[in-house]
């Protein structure tokens, strides 16, 4: 199935977007939530695979594992392994019963050009926010050094790169007001486009 996708990098805008899309009626599938809800469920394979240190009263120590992850590609590429078919096929069940149900919906997806062969898009939109300002707000955000920060950015492709790779391109680069006018642009397209059925 193909998706209405909204990607970006890390502290780009997402879930600010995602927010404003639902008050416009829109469903919205997040991958990094369903992520984390198969996480805990996989409590037992993190332990075994990582260690028990990373869970705390059957919850997996989200924070902590990333900081694991993020600076070892091999051990990012194992709990992929961990999650992914799952998380692929929860999204392929939401998005299945939205259809069904003639809802409009979008699907966020943060690793959507990383995993370019997995999903497919009828459309591709990213939330576009300088690097400088990304690492700033993870900074602010989740409490992270500059050196953390950037390594979390290295692991992701360059946002810029993403932004060349746009059908569409989500400026939140200024303030809310200014986010809030280029969401309702999108979702002034996207519903033309659900109306003429181009989508």
């Amino acid at each position: 199935m193909k998706y209405i996708v909204l990607t970006g990098g890390i502290a780009s805008g997402k879930s600010s977007v995602g927010k404003i899309a639902l008050e416009h009626g829109f469903e919205l599938i997040d991958a990094d939530k369903t992520a984390h809800e198969i996480l805990d469920k996989k409590a037992d394979k993190i332990a075994e695979i990582f260690g028990d240190e990373f869970i705390e009263d059957g919850r997996v120590q989200r924070k902590k594992l990333g900081a694991l992850v993020f600076n070892d590609k091999k051990k990012m590429e194992a709990l992929e392994r961990i999650l992914h078919d799952d998380i692929y096929k929860a999204i392929e069940q939401k998005a299945t019963q939205f259809k069904k149900q003639n809802k409009l919906f979008i699907v966020d997806i943060p690793l959507f050009f990383e995993k370019k062969g997995v999903y497919k898009s009828a459309l591709c939109a990213v939330v576009y926010t300088p690097k400088n300002e990304q690492i700033k707000r993870m900074m602010q955000r989740d409490r992270l050094s500059k050196e953390e920060a950037e390594t979390r950015l290295v692991a992701q492709i360059d946002i810029e790169q993403k932004k060349a790779m746009a059908d569409i391109v989500i400026d939140n680069s200024k303030d809310l007001a200014h986010l809030q006018k280029e969401v309702e642009k999108f979702i002034n397209f996207l519903k033309e486009k659900y109306a003429s059925k181009q989508i």
